[in-house]
């Protein structure tokens, strides 16, 4: 993903052209825009996290340590398990959330929620299957390695976690 800076000096739009039809709304219009956005996010998010069981999977059942898969290693079947639990629980929020927004309720706070959630979730399952990979997870011959880099700015979109904390808070206090 790529920012780039436009500059309009001295440009002038006639009114009929005003985006979202409006004067004087435009902060209004653009917060609403932030709802789908999250949401959006949030989603992104579930496929990272979905991704990163894949392959820790994958490579769980694969990798043979001590004559058997590491599969078969409880607490690499219960990080593997944790995962699949937790995406349960960010991939509903998110579709609660997408219902809300396709059906013009206010969802401001879900959407936060989702993102939030979600971001930490595709984090927690990255680092996860990177720790189920071991040495191997930080080899770029693995897609673990990217999945974790592609986790990581999760936080980061649409309003790192410790805005989206500040938008849920607000909104719980409203």
């Amino acid at each position: 993903m790529k920012e780039y800076e436009l500059a309009f000096d001295g440009f002038k739009v006639d009114g009929d052209n005003l985006l979202g039809g409006e004067t004087g709304k435009g902060f209004k219009q653009l917060m609403q825009t932030f709802e789908s956005a999250r949401i959006q996010t949030a989603a992104r998010a579930i496929g990272v996290a979905a991704s990163a069981l894949d392959v820790g999977m994958q490579y769980a059942k694969d990798r043979k340590q001590f004559g058997k898969a590491l599969i078969d290693f409880p607490r690499v079947s219960g990080k593997l398990a944790m995962m699949a639990v937790e995406i349960m629980i960010a991939r509903q929020l998110t579709y609660f959330s997408a219902n809300e927004k396709d059906n013009d309720r206010r969802c401001d706070l879900e959407a936060g929620m989702a993102k939030l959630l979600g971001a930490r979730v595709a984090w927690a399952c990255a680092d996860n299957a990177l720790q189920i990979h071991g040495g191997n997870g930080f080899a770029l011959e693995y897609k673990v390695s990217r999945i974790l880099c592609d986790a990581r700015i999760l936080n980061i979109f649409e309003g790192a976690a410790e805005i989206q904390a500040q938008v849920i808070a607000r909104r719980l206090l409203d």
